[in-house]
């Protein structure tokens, strides 16, 4: 998980590389106190550069979160995207190959989840307007995948499939914020982890099944 200092040294430095470091230290910001309390104050005296050189770079905080927001929102759908490919014969089911693609994804910035599903934008704002693109994008791929394993298991009812991707939605919100304050596990071992669960939640589900 990237932490970074609350003063970087920024003398000298090649434009390109502070604005990589604004970057990185407003990802965190936004993604750990939400857009709301993040001010482009805080992020600039973290790098260690003034604010209006931070409004020369990235102009407005609006602006400054949507330079943050589309990396990392491309980057989770493409994850998710491969993950629903054609698996090989042997691969792990759907729901393990994504959240190994979501957990490798944000292995190193694992803040920027909050960025994306992020409660506090303002309403009707382009911050948020852009933020519903990718969520309402992987969304869409989650409901293909909800769908699919509903049908396998004989519903072929749509609200099921509806509750279900919120559902799924809100475990992977709950895993990741669960991951952040766990900085010693990695991808691999969250998704073993994940493996360990699902299995014991198929087995209690067999089991009440056989009481019943």
């Amino acid at each position: 998980m990237t932490t970074l200092p609350s003063k970087a040294g920024t003398k000298g430095v090649p434009r390109a590389a502070r604005e990589r470091q604004v970057l990185a230290a407003a990802t965190e910001e936004f993604g750990r106190r939400g857009y709301e309390a993040t001010t482009v104050a805080a992020v600039a005296a973290r790098v260690g550069v003034t604010k209006p050189l931070l409004h020369q770079y990235f102009g407005s905080k609006q602006d400054l979160y949507l330079t943050c927001l589309d990396p990392v929102g491309d980057r989770l759908l493409n994850a998710v995207r491969t993950a629903m490919t054609e698996p090989a014969q042997d691969a792990p089911p759907t729901h393990l190959r994504v959240l190994d693609a979501l957990f490798t994804a944000l292995d190193g910035q694992r803040e920027a989840w909050f960025v994306l599903y992020d409660a506090t934008l303002p309403p009707d704002s382009e911050a948020a307007r852009r933020a519903a693109y990718y969520r309402g994008a992987i969304d869409d791929l989650a409901a293909s995948g909800t769908a699919d394993l509903l049908h396998t298991a004989g519903s072929a009812d749509p609200l099921d499939a509806d509750a279900l991707k919120y559902a799924w939605r809100g475990l992977c919100t709950a895993l990741v914020r669960w991951w952040i304050n766990h900085p010693d596990q990695s991808p691999e071992a969250m998704t073993r982890r994940c493996a360990r669960l699902f299995a014991a939640a198929r087995s209690i589900g067999s089991a009440e099944g056989d009481e019943a």
